[in-house]
């Protein structure tokens, strides 16, 4: 038997077991995670430093080790997570629809677990916690795969977990950590159909197109967000530039911060000037624009086609003048990751006709797109934002988690 089939096996077992739990048990154990993690802040601190010591040997950008880098107040963020799960309703048993059919048949739909969830990530190691006390919540097992870069981190953390559960007599191996994180190891994990019921990638574009080719094991596409603001002929300038500056720059890094900006022909002379100069003062950013774009700012680059299909996850941003409404909406679908867009705009059609049209998880009207965010959703913690259709599309919550099943009740009923 290999590892990942060992894991596979422990796994299918826990999440029979925590079928078994009821919510105030699940709530309980959720509420001593969090704890327990605050109680060995020193241990995951160090562990986290030991990571953050490699990725400076590998030359690792600033930008990502922030992602990869836990604090005190990281820390703590990460078990008021674990708290906001546990004071979620569960939706587990709930009941989706009941009725009694022409045969007398009393036909009810309940929310089920899915499973066992693996899940494949990188770098930050919050995503495990979050990962975790979603799954518990609702009563699936998970296996998880972090990156190299986090191993240390995200050892440290499943161990405190793994504690707690074997405190509480509970099946620890309801959560699992892989620690050979070899591609090999990964893409066995994407293969192992009969041990895992979904399969969930978070990470970069490189990572969700591995798991596209390889992967056997249904999956959840989440994560990679080249993210569209767009600024209409009739916006209020000072918002845009606000709203492009805070979804820009308050953490690039993440899958929901703005890396192209549409901008209408009638207002960019004044625009993208004014964007500009307010961006050096809080911080520069490479423009990569097209010519109309180029002939107006400062400073910028020309921009290459794949470009305006990146998520750079830096300080770069693609531009693109358009002429009207119409061209903006077909510019974005055609180069969007259908995470996040929006407009900045007066005009309510306008509004109106982009939230329709563009095909995207989260479109919005005068906002910053910062805040496709499970937590911030009313969701609580989420285990990633799903940018494709089925089986979840958005951030994904605890209902994201579940299945349903049809329980039926006769009195002696045939089919004839």
């Amino acid at each position: 038997m290999t590892y990942i089939e060992e894991l596979g096996k422990k796994a299918r077992q826990a999440s029979t077991d925590l079928v078994k739990l009821g919510t105030a048990q699940k709530n309980a154990l959720l509420i001593q995670v969090a704890a327990d993690l605050i109680e060995n802040t020193d241990y995951i601190l160090s562990e986290n430093q030991k990571d953050l010591d490699l990725a400076e040997k590998h030359g690792i950008s600033s930008i990502m080790l922030d992602r990869l880098r836990l604090d005190a107040d990281r820390l703590q963020g990460i078990a008021q997570g674990v708290h906001q799960v546990a004071d979620l309703q569960d939706p587990i048993g709930q009941v989706v629809r009941g009725y009694t059919n022409l045969d007398g048949l009393k036909i009810v739909q309940k929310r089920v677990p899915l499973g066992v969830i693996a899940m494949i990530f990188e770098s930050r190691p919050n995503v495990s916690v979050d990962a975790f006390s979603l799954a518990f919540k609702t009563g699936n097992a998970i296996i998880l795969r972090g990156g190299r870069d986090a191993i240390a981190s995200n050892t440290a953390l499943i161990n405190v977990i793994r504690q707690t559960l074997v405190n509480a007599g509970i099946n620890p191996n309801v959560v699992q950590l892989v620690e050979d994180t070899s591609h090999e190891v990964a893409e066995e994990l994407m293969q192992a159909i009969a041990y895992i019921d979904v399969l969930i990638p978070r990470g970069s574009g490189r990572l969700i197109q591995t798991v596209k080719e390889k992967s056997k094991v249904p999956f959840i596409e989440t994560g990679v967000g080249n993210v569209h603001i767009y600024v209409d002929d009739s916006a209020d300038l000072e918002m845009a530039v606000q709203i492009v500056i805070n979804a820009k720059t308050q953490r690039p890094s993440v899958c929901n911060a703005a890396e192209s900006l549409v901008v209408h022909r009638a207002i960019a002379e004044q625009f993208l000037p004014k964007l500009e100069e307010a961006l050096d003062a809080v911080q520069a950013v490479e423009f990569r624009a097209d010519s109309a774009a180029l002939a107006i700012f400062r400073k910028a680059v020309p921009a290459e086609e794949e470009d305006y299909g990146t998520e750079f996850l830096d300080y770069i941003m693609s531009v693109k003048v358009v002429d009207d409404l119409d061209e903006a909406i077909g510019w974005i679908n055609k180069y969007s990751s259908h995470h996040s867009e929006a407009i900045v705009t007066r005009d309510i059609t306008h509004a109106e006709q982009f939230q329709e049209q563009i095909d995207s998880a989260a479109v919005y009207v005068n906002a910053s797109t910062r805040f496709t965010d499970g937590f911030v959703f009313g969701l609580g913690a989420e285990i990633g934002i799903s940018t494709q259709k089925l089986h979840a599309r958005g951030p994904m919550g605890l209902e994201a988690l579940t299945s349903t099943k049809f329980y039926i009740n006769g009195n002696g009923q045939v089919r004839k």
